[in-house]
């Protein structure tokens, strides 16, 4: 067996997200691919949290229901697991701890660990057998270690070395009873994986805004999103920008706006219940003219729903947010790579077009990663179009694209007007029928025209000449990949949207040409389906949706494809 899912389960508390750090780097260093997700309850410490660690020699980045291993850390893991453990799973656990379970390994960590000096140390322990059983050299991982810890201290990094050997002597006990792991690493000779760079979504996020010439970021925390300030946060002085904790999200968004009218490049994250706060402010930039960037790490709702959880519920809510028309670019990246991408190209698509841009992602596409070879810095270059004000400069001053030239005050001789009021080309107040409707106009039609000219258009993957198509955006992406090629259906293609508004002017050319197109999407309604109805009149007849706050698995999407197609 060449793909391996291996599955860390325990209390908040116990440590996972450490072992998951530890485990994804070395081995990525140790010429494995990697992916991890996460499924976590709202707690800082209690209820059953696990990690999914994936390994194979080739690339690997979507969530599968099969455990080949599982690390059962509490006595409630494998009743929280129970639907996703066959009887191929190999399930390890310490019998002080989950008791006598019928074919468990025997592990005893707590009894190792706290011969080492504590039982955090159960977390290192664990890793050793890990590192052992899936062939990873004690040295390399003992270097590891060695730069992990270089900052906690002699003492610690004393006990978390003798952790790691007692974690392979573990091991070495687990083998020589029988059980052989063979899990087989990348032969590829092109590059160094170990040289790949391994990051999660909401780093993506937050690298991608950077490169887009971010220099400020405001947010109020709120899961998922907060990785993404907590990152920006971190690296301000480094990158030379403003991350600010706002009091709420009404300050958050209109602090963002403010960064954009004094020439910044500002951002604001997240999530759907701290967006609804938003949406006077979105309709401020909508009225004022003025670029903002909007990201919402989506969660299950209404009102505080599952808040550590995944689901692709808030694209009307970015769609129709904000009283009165105007134009906006809603963008939903689907992999990590599209995180760094389209962030940044949020940037110079706000400040092109002066509107709100949304970038929409979900906990599950925030808090997974994989290893990917590189990033190409120089795709969306960034652009820039603030221009030198004359004396007679006019904020909104009409034009044939309805984009105006924009100003910003002190940067020339002209004045800077802008107001959340109806009004006329300088900026002054105005209630005339005839200025309000050319303006109206201006601020939606005129702009969403020119914006269905620069349209992302979206990825065919699978059958290029398909017969049946499936319709996804967002972070179903690399799990309905993944699907295709279990599949081996040479009639089915996949049509995967990172920019879901406004759609491509050829939709229609998409969906004509298929016999059966189906819709994926982590909602109840089929929003997606629905913007799509609105937008071609095609109404979509089968729709594969997910609602319980879990991602898509693979084996489901394989499902659930064969189902429809069998109809």
């Amino acid at each position: 067996m060449e793909d391996f899912s291996i599955v860390l389960c325990g209390e908040a508390g116990q440590g996972i997200e450490t072992i998951e750090d530890i485990l994804t780097k070395i081995l990525k260093i140790s010429r494995y691919n990697v992916f991890s997700a996460r499924e976590y309850m709202s707690r800082v410490r209690g209820g059953i949290n696990s990690t999914e660690i994936r390994i194979s020699p080739k690339p690997v980045r979507a969530y599968v229901d099969r455990i080949d291993l599982l690390f059962a850390l509490s006595n409630k893991s494998i009743s929280h697991l129970k639907d996703r453990i066959s009887d191929s799973t190999l399930i390890f656990g310490d019998k002080e701890v989950i008791g006598e379970v019928q074919n468990v390994i025997d592990l005893p960590l707590s009894k190792t660990a706290k011969k080492i000096g504590s039982g955090i140390y159960a977390n290192t322990v664990t890793a050793g057998v890990i590192c052992r059983l899936l062939n990873v050299s004690e040295y390399d991982l003992r270097n590891f270690i060695l730069k992990y810890f270089d900052k906690k201290g002699e003492e610690i990094l004393k006990k978390n070395l003798e952790a790691i050997s007692q974690g392979y002597e573990l091991a070495n006990k687990i083998i020589e009873s029988g059980v052989n792991i063979k899990a087989k690493k990348s032969d590829e000779l092109s590059r160094d994986l170990g040289k790949d760079i391994l990051m999660s979504g909401k780093d993506a996020v937050a690298l991608g805004a950077l490169a887009g010439g971010c220099n400020f970021i405001s947010g109020y925390p709120m899961s998922p999103a907060t990785g993404v300030l907590s990152f920006m946060s971190k690296y301000s002085k480094e990158f030379g920008i403003i991350a600010e904790q706002s009091e709420d999200e009404i300050s958050a968004i209109n602090m963002a706006i403010g960064s954009w009218y004094a020439g910044g490049r500002g951002m604001t994250t997240t999530s759907g219940g701290g967006f609804a706060l938003m949406e006077e402010g979105v309709s401020l930039a909508g009225m004022a003219e003025t670029p903002v960037v909007i990201h919402i790490g989506q969660r299950p709702g209404p009102a505080t729903g599952l808040p550590t959880r995944t689901e692709q519920g808030d694209l009307e809510l970015s769609l129709y947010s904000g009283h009165g028309d105007f134009a906006r670019l809603i963008l939903s990246p689907g992999s990590i790579e599209d995180c760094f991408y389209l962030s940044k190209y949020a940037f110079s698509m706000a400040d092109k077009f002066q509107i709100p841009v949304f970038i929409l992602t979900d906990q599950y596409l925030l808090d997974c990663k994989y290893n990917i070879p590189s990033l190409d810095h120089n795709k969306y270059p960034i652009k820039r179009y603030v221009i030198k004000t004359e004396k007679d400069y006019q904020r909104y001053q009409f034009s044939k694209t309805g984009i105006s030239p924009r100003g910003i005050p002190g940067f020339g001789e002209g004045l800077i007007i802008q107001t959340g009021n109806e009004h006329d080309e300088t900026g002054h107040t105005t209630e005339n029928a005839i200025l309000r409707k050319k303006m109206v106009e201006k601020r939606l039609n005129e702009k969403l025209n020119q914006l269905k000219n620069e349209v992302i258009y979206p990825e065919l993957l699978g059958a290029k000449a398909y017969k049946f198509l499936l319709i996804g955006w967002g972070s179903t992406r690399n799990i309905v990949e993944e699907a295709l090629k279990q599949l081996k259906e040479p009639r089915l293609g996949f049509l995967y949207f990172k920019q879901v508004y406004p759609l491509p002017r050829e939709m229609m050319g998409y969906l004509i040409n298929s016999q059966k197109v189906i819709a994926i999407e982590n909602n109840a309604s089929g929003q997606f389906s629905n913007l799509i109805k609105r937008e071609t009149g095609f109404d979509i007849k089968y729709k594969i949706l997910k609602y319980n706050g879990r991602p898509f698995s693979v084996e489901e999407v394989v499902s659930k494809i064969k189902e429809v197609l069998e109809e």
